[in-house]
């Protein structure tokens, strides 16, 4: 039995630590706040702000790991290198995770270093900095925070008149103590899909699972789809970008690389995190043989994956809250419209507070190999919504 300090007890957390569960592991769970939905599940939990490098290091010190797995991107990443260097092993590595919680540098790496195609993008400290870049790039533009995660601070830019909000939003939306912001070419993609990448211990070669096909809005997710159908000369070229980018960042686990397929059948590169995707939920609908999560723990563990099969089309939606809400008025979930339906699996995730628009649970829907995924993405969508009565696509 392995002793486990996850950082980061959101709902991709509590999904991790059910597969380490499982198989016999020990799982301390750790977040800002009490009730985080992985702690719901693991053996014991700790309350702090992962940000603060001296409770990191007294949560260490306490537990004494075998095995660290950062889930967020809020986390005092330069103490990991220490704590590596002590035969704690940082999933994926510390090297990872310390560039991917930052967008300047994976996108550095991505596009200076290793030659990857990104679209063309600037930072920004200052106003002044931002309006300069966005007269170079033009318009329309993507501005992002370069540390957040689930689209929070991203907005895109159609003319000058909406830079100061946009500038404010990034800066505001900022994780972290890292005030600037990156801002984008937008490129014209016909769809955008992630690559879940899976890099092992022992030497055994990386893997891919079939590309997942997602929408977004605002930056963050809302729907996915599995198989997603691209031409298999573009999937080659998006396993060599991911399998060169894990490469250069190291370490064993699962990946979730971000791309664009444009409307002439390039692929460009997008974002990476070093950890379970949020749009590979779907796998939680059994369209693979393995879950990501189960996927990412063998990694993690070194244990064999013999290999990645798609079993089932799916289709996942997100359930939304419809408005704020605290503990103590939680809040209820209509469960018995969707599950009426076949193939039909909901997660809702616990989260103990909610404001509007927050990502409080998931439907899934799947079928037989070569259905319909449309159908199955409008299945998904429709259902969500009886949940708790809000489209996945509403506004936050």
């Amino acid at each position: 039995m392995k002793k486990i300090l996850l950082l980061g007890s959101g709902e991709l957390g509590k999904e991790f630590v059910i597969a380490a569960k499982r198989a016999g592991q020990y799982v301390i769970a750790c977040d800002r706040y009490a009730g985080a939905p992985a702690m719901q599940v693991a053996d014991e939990h700790e309350v702090f702000s992962m940000l603060d490098g001296d409770a990191l290091e007294t949560v260490v010190r306490k537990h004494q790991p075998d095995i660290i797995v950062p889930e967020i991107e809020a986390i005092r990443t330069e103490r990991l290198f220490k704590f590596e260097e002590e035969g704690i092993r940082v999933v994926p590595s510390a090297r990872a995770v310390n560039y991917t919680m930052n967008r300047r540098a994976i996108r550095d790496l991505a596009s200076k270093e290793l030659g990857l195609r990104t679209a063309k993008y600037f930072y920004a400290k200052t106003f002044d900095e931002f309006k300069r870049a966005a007269d170079e790039i033009g318009f329309p533009c993507v501005v992002k925070p370069l540390m957040s995660s689930s689209g929070h601070g991203q907005s895109y830019v159609h003319n000058d008149d909406e830079l100061a909000e946009a500038f404010r939003e990034a800066m505001e939306g900022s994780r972290g103590d890292v005030k600037e912001v990156i801002i984008e070419e937008f490129i014209d993609f016909e769809s955008e899909f992630t690559l879940l990448t899976v890099t092992q211990q022992h030497g055994w070669p990386t893997i891919f699972c079939p590309p997942i096909g997602h929408v977004q809005k605002g930056g963050d997710y809302r729907e996915s789809w599995q198989p997603y159908k691209i031409s298999d000369e573009a999937l080659k070229q998006a396993q060599m970008m991911a399998d060169k980018v894990t490469r250069a960042l190291t370490g064993a686990g699962i990946w979730g690389v971000e791309f664009f397929l444009t409307k002439q059948g390039e692929v460009i590169f997008s974002e990476l995190s070093p950890r379970p995707h949020d749009t590979g939920m779907v796998t939680l609908g059994h369209t693979t043989n393995l879950s990501e999560f189960e996927l990412h723990f063998r990694a993690v563990m070194g244990l064999p994956i013999a290999g990645i099969h798609l079993e089932h089309a799916g289709a996942s939606a997100v359930i939304l809250a419809p408005t704020d809400v605290s503990s103590a008025s939680p809040l209820d979930y209509n469960l018995t419209e969707a599950l009426k339906e076949d193939r039909t699996r909901i997660r809702i995730f616990g989260k103990p507070e909610a404001h509007r628009g927050r990502r409080m649970g998931v439907v899934l829907c799947y079928g037989e190999v070569g259905d319909d995924v449309v159908a199955l993405r409008d299945k998904a969508k429709r259902l969500a919504k009886t949940v708790l009565g809000t489209d996945p696509y509403m506004k936050k």
